[in-house]
């Protein structure tokens, strides 16, 4: 090793590695001012786990690293916990967001990730082994995206509504048989 330098630390925080990202979508954005034009970039990314927690986030700077870096902070601040059975989701789920539509279908073990696009990246990181998607309607990676992300929320939703109804049956059960061995 030359004099002088030392090896290079990894200053990336616990939490930062805890999570990988992918970069969706960059885009160079232009805004007309007095002076001229003024360019920006604009990032999607998402961050995901493997465990069944992910986020996105648009992230808009003067250079794409900065536009990187905002995305990755909104995709923390917003993160989703999906349920995940079998390596798979619950149940099928349709969905629209914006001008996109979105189909996701739970698969048998082996089928693996079938999605296209923006969507089967975002899939990587979430730690779903089997699913089938298809989307309708649009081509804006943005949307798709965010499509996903209404369906992954509402599929956390009817799972827990699912599991508080099936606890108050639970607690339901023992009583009505206590009250049919008093009568006998």
């Amino acid at each position: 090793m030359a004099e002088g330098k030392r090896p290079r630390r990894d200053t990336r925080t616990a939490e930062e590695k805890e999570f990988d990202q992918r970069i969706i979508d960059i885009a160079r954005v232009t805004r007309v001012m007095a002076g001229g034009k003024r360019m920006r970039f604009r990032a999607c990314v998402v961050i995901g786990d493997h465990k069944g927690r992910m986020g996105y986030g648009l992230g808009k700077g003067a250079d794409v690293t900065l536009a990187v870096q905002k995305g990755a902070t909104r995709a923390r601040r917003d993160l989703v916990t999906i349920p995940i059975e079998h390596e798979t989701i619950p149940h099928e789920l349709r969905v629209k967001y914006k001008a996109a539509r979105l189909l996701i279908k739970p698969a048998p073990k082996g089928t693996g990730v079938m999605a296209g696009g923006a969507i089967r990246l975002a899939l990587e990181l979430s730690g779903i082994g089997n699913v089938v998607t298809k989307v309708y309607g649009s081509k804006n990676k943005i949307n798709n995206i965010g499509a996903l992300f209404v369906a992954l929320r509402r599929l956390g939703q009817s799972v827990a509504k699912r599991s508080v109804l099936n606890a108050g049956k639970r607690r339901a059960q023992p009583k009505n048989k206590e009250k049919e061995t008093e009568t006998e």
